[in-house]
């Protein structure tokens, strides 16, 4: 995997690629979560530690609906290979 990011004032560029396959629900719920909620490093000990047990938790809601949805559009395109008539095609999109 590479990571690379660039900053220029407040404006930042990350750039995070995988191979043989797109990133999976974690990264996304991980950055989805980065920007929904930020906990300043500044912040109170005890504020910080609330505020980032909170992101960590709305992190886990944000995964499990990700993987939700995930399963719901592979069954989608499978319903959709079966009507087409590939069955043994609908079945490898929805096992994976």
């Amino acid at each position: 995997m590479f990571v690379g990011a660039a900053q220029s004032g407040a404006f930042k560029v990350e750039v995070e690629t995988t191979s043989n396959g797109g990133h999976p629900p974690e990264f996304w719920a991980k950055r989805c979560t980065e920007r929904l909620l930020c906990v300043a490093d500044s912040a109170p000990p005890v504020l910080r530690e609330q505020a980032q047990a909170f992101k960590d938790q709305i992190e886990h809601v944000v995964l499990w609906h990700m993987k939700r949805a995930i399963q719901s559009d592979r069954s989608t395109v499978g319903h959709l290979l079966t009507e087409a008539g590939q069955p043994k095609l609908a079945e490898l999109v929805r096992r994976v």
